[in-house]
């Protein structure tokens, strides 16, 4: 029988602790920014990395063969988590629940969230930097140099458009793969 995927307010989360040693939560979040700041326990397996194999190895690992584990997935917002469970949507007994709000939610909720050393800007901030900055380039190039560097203001801006509409976005994907985001 294949489990449906649901949601779980902070709260709802952090009172229900009655039977955790049944559950496992993973972080789809960058290594970089868990290594910011976590909630213990949980696993890291970042979004890009994120499979139903590596969601089993897990299990296997801390449960042993259980198909009683329910799996929380946890990242900053709740939107990665909900595509980690389109990925195992269908492909796991187990019971799987998204942490609406994310690690955000559960620090204003009370839980257990450990604070490293770093002081990393998180994924959503560098996007925001990121566009912003090539859309001045483009636009003072455009002024200055040439008119057709427009288009590259008009390409991110283009970009941030599909990004909303998708909620995929693909500067955040190459964002997360670079080597200050995967320590």
């Amino acid at each position: 029988m294949k489990a449906q995927i649901n949601t779980i307010t902070a709260d709802q989360f952090v009172g229900n602790t009655s039977d955790k040693s049944c559950s496992l939560v993973l972080d789809v979040r960058s290594p970089a920014e868990v290594a910011n700041e976590s909630y213990q326990p949980s696993q890291n397996i970042p979004l890009d990395q994120f499979t139903t194999d590596r969601v089993n190895a897990c299990i296997d690992h801390e449960r042993g063969q259980s198909e009683d584990t329910v799996i929380y997935l946890l990242c900053g917002t709740g939107k990665r988590a909900e595509k980690a469970a389109e990925v195992i949507s269908g492909q796991l007994s187990n019971d799987v629940y998204i942490i609406e709000g994310g690690i955000s939610a559960l620090k204003s909720a009370g839980a257990n969230v450990l604070q490293g050393s770093g002081k990393m800007i998180s994924l959503e901030r560098q996007v925001r930097i990121a566009a912003g900055v090539i859309i001045l380039i483009g636009t003072v190039l455009g002024a200055l140099v040439s008119p057709v560097f427009y288009g590259l203001s008009a390409f991110v801006g283009a970009g941030l458009v599909f990004a909303g509409v998708t909620d995929t976005c693909g500067m955040a994907m190459l964002l997360a793969k670079m080597p200050w985001n995967n320590r």
